[in-house]
């Protein structure tokens, strides 16, 4: 399914443990990696940026070794901006080489930080048409863990039952390598116990129509059903079932249409454990529940 992918590199070493996981995801055959130097400000611009220029065009090749060495065609890319900004860069990229799937650090120097958790974030998942692969890694001591293989192989889907829902769904249950999906849904609506509960009676049923409908697909599935704030608890049911990747939808209604746009796609990736994947569905709705 991601054929070919772009890894836009800050080469620190967050970026450094994104790039060991490339190898990792079943069915990739070529990688791009992308290093933007921005030089849009004047104090950016001259003689300054030539070492850093130079030095780049080494780290680079020294990644795309590393990844040749994994049987991958690679395509190393420096992009020096002078105008635009680093979000248009890796479109323009991710445009050009047609590629299915970005993969970014949750952390790294300016560049990566700026991509999750700034207005590049953003504009990345509004307006890219590849799919997005978030990696996140914990702390040993001083050291990043090691990464963790077989990326698809148990995946937590959380679900508002839209249309954008189910056609990442379908995506989704076709990865290569997964073994189990783990669907939840955050009902987080009610003014009162009595609406609060009919929502849950509600919810229950459709998890568990869809949970059957991909059981008889042959799919390992588990469902859970929350009440509450569905950053925490979608993070919650991530760390009981020790889920190796969440996988999200990028267009949804009510809470989840900010889920990957807002202040709850940060709130998820900055307190997750877990990698993310925000799956681009095709499907545009044109109104959305309030």
């Amino acid at each position: 399914m991601f054929e070919k992918v772009l890894f836009p590199t800050d080469f620190s070493e967050y970026a450094e443990k994104t790039l060991d996981c490339i190898g990792e995801i079943l069915g990739t055959k070529e990688v791009v990696l992308l290093h933007v130097v921005d030089a849009t400000h004047p104090s950016k611009r001259g003689l300054a940026q030539g070492p850093h220029i130079e030095n780049a065009r080494i780290r680079l090749e020294e990644q795309k070794k590393r990844l040749d060495n994994l049987g991958l065609k690679v395509k190393a890319k420096l992009d020096v901006i002078m105008e635009g900004d680093v979000a248009g860069a890796i479109l323009e990229t991710a445009n050009k080489e047609k590629v299915s799937l970005v993969i970014m650090g949750a952390h790294g120097k300016s560049l990566i930080e700026s991509i999750l958790l700034g207005s590049v974030a953003t504009n990345v998942l509004r307006y890219g048409k590849a799919h997005v692969l978030i990696m996140r890694f914990k702390m040993e001591g001083e050291k990043f863990e090691k990464f963790r293989p077989r990326i698809f192989s148990k995946v937590l889907f959380p679900t508002d039952f839209s249309e954008p829902a189910r056609e990442a769904l379908l995506i989704v249950k076709n990865l290569e390598g997964i073994e189990e999906i783990v669907l939840v849904h955050v009902v987080d609506r009610g003014e009162t116990q009595e609406e609060i509960d009919a929502n849950v009676r509600e919810s229950k049923k459709k998890l568990e129509d869809t949970a059957a409908e991909l059981g008889r697909a042959g799919l390992k599935m588990k469902v859970h059903l929350r009440v509450g704030s569905p950053p925490d608890e979608i993070n919650s049911v991530a760390e009981g079932e020790n889920v190796s990747l969440i996988a999200m939808s990028t267009r949804g209604m009510g809470v989840f249409r900010e889920l990957l746009l807002g202040g709850t796609a940060r709130d998820v990736v900055r307190h997750t454990k877990r990698p993310v994947l925000a799956v681009r569905a095709k499907v545009i709705v044109q109104h959305f529940a309030l």
